[in-house]
C-alpha cells in the first residue's frame, strides 16, 4: 500500500506577531524563521510520520528555499524520485502567527505552478495506492490526474484547498473530498447547493468530508453522516493542522482503518499539530498520536 501525494512544497518564512497585521499597520515581531510547508509536503509528512510508505510529486526551483522545502520530506523518509527541480523559485509562505494560535497567510506558488500530472507514471496508480492532492499547483493537472487516477482504480482523495476552480466532472470522479466550512461554502455556491457535506455529496456523488475547527469533522458517506469531535487542546499555532488531518486521514485509511477510526486518528493527530509551531515540523509521529487516542 502506499499513499501517493501530488501537490506543493514551500519554505515557510513564519514571524511570531503580538497581533496579526490589519491593512496598513506594521507589527514587529519576534525571530523569523524559516521552516518546510506548502500543503503537498505537510500532507505527505503527516502521512509518513503516521506509518505511511509515501511518495511526493511536485517542484521545487534551483535556490536555497528548496532545501528549505524539502528538510521535512527528506526526514520522514517521503521517496522524492517524483520531484522535479525547475526553473522557477521554489513556493514561499509569509506566515504571521499570533499568541492565539490563529495564522495569517500570503503564498508566492513559484516553483509549484510547474507541477505536472505526467510527473505521476500510470503504473505508480494502482489499486493499492491511495492518491492524495490539493489545489496550490495548477488545477487542470490536478484535474487530469484524478481521471488518470480513477481510470486505474487507484482511491482518489482531493483536499479543495484552497478552493480553485476545478471541472465539476473531475469532482465526480473523487472517492474523497475534504473541504473546510470556507471551502465547502464556495464548492456549494459554484455548484447550487448547500454547504454542508450531505448537500455536497448530493450533488457530486463522491464521499465528502468537511473538516469544523473545534467543532470536529463531518463525513457524508453511503452509510449516511458520521461526526467525529476534535481534541481540545491549548493551541500554539494552526498552521498545517488541516494537512495533517488530510495526510494521517489517508495514511489511516490507506492501512485499511473503518472510516470513524481513520477520522478519529487524523483529529486526534491535528490536535497534536496545533499543540507545535510550524507547519510540516509540528506533525506528529505515529506513536504520539496512539498516546492520544488511548
Amino acid at each position: 500500500m502506499t499513499v501517493l501525494v501530488f501537490g506543493s512544497a514551500n519554505a515557510d518564512l513564519v514571524f511570531a506577531v503580538p497581533d496579526l497585521p490589519a491593512p496598513g499597520v506594521t507589527v514587529l515581531g519576534g525571530d523569523l524563521r524559516a521552516l518546510p510547508g506548502g500543503k503537498g509536503a505537510n500532507q505527505a509528512v503527516a502521512a509518513a510520520r503516521d506509518g505511511a510508505r509515501v511518495s511526493f510529486a511536485g517542484c521545487v526551483g534551483r535556490d536555497a528555499f528548496a532545501t528549505v522545502a524539502t528538510a521535512a520530506l527528506r526526514g520522514a523518509g517521503v521517496d522524492l524520485s517524483r520531484l522535479a527541480v525547475v526553473d522557477l523559485p521554489t513556493g514561499c509562505a509569509s506566515i504571521c502567527v499570533d499568541p492565539a494560535g490563529r495564522n495569517q497567510i500570503a503564498v508566492a506558488p513559484g516553483a509549484n505552478l510547474a507541477a505536472r500530472a505526467a510527473q505521476v507514471e500510470d503504473a505508480a496508480l494502482h489499486p493499492g495506492a491511495t492518491l492524495l492532492m490539493q489545489m496550490e499547483v495548477p488545477p487542470a493537472e490536478v484535474a487530469t490526474l484524478v481521471h488518470r487516477a480513477k481510470d486505474r482504480g487507484a482511491r482518489v482523495v482531493l483536499n479543495l484547498a484552497p478552493p480553485a476552480e476545478i471541472p465539476a466532472e473531475a469532482l465526480r470522479r473523487l472517492d474523497l473530498l475534504v473541504a473546510n466550512e470556507h471551502e465547502a461554502a464556495v464548492l456549494g455556491a459554484r455548484l447550487g447547493c448547500g454547504a454542508g457535506a450531505d448537500a455536497l455529496r448530493g450533488a457530486l456523488g463522491c464521499d465528502v468530508a468537511v473538516t469544523l475547527g473545534e467543532a470536529g469533522a463531518v463525513l457524508a458517506g453511503a452509510a449516511g453522516p458520521l461526526r467525529v469531535p476534535a481534541f481540545h487542546v491549548t493551541p500554539v499555532d494552526t498552521t498545517g493542522a488541516g494537512d495533517c488531518w488530510c495526510g494521517v486521514l489517508c495514511a489511516a485509511l490507506d492501512r485499511g482503518l473503518p472510516a470513524e477510526a481513520a477520522l478519529r486518528r487524523a483529529a486526534a493527530a491535528a490536535a497534536l499539530a496545533c499543540t507545535r509551531p510550524g507547519a510540516a515540523a509540528g506533525m506528529p509521529v505515529a506513536a504520539e498520536t496512539d498516546v492520544l487516542l488511548r
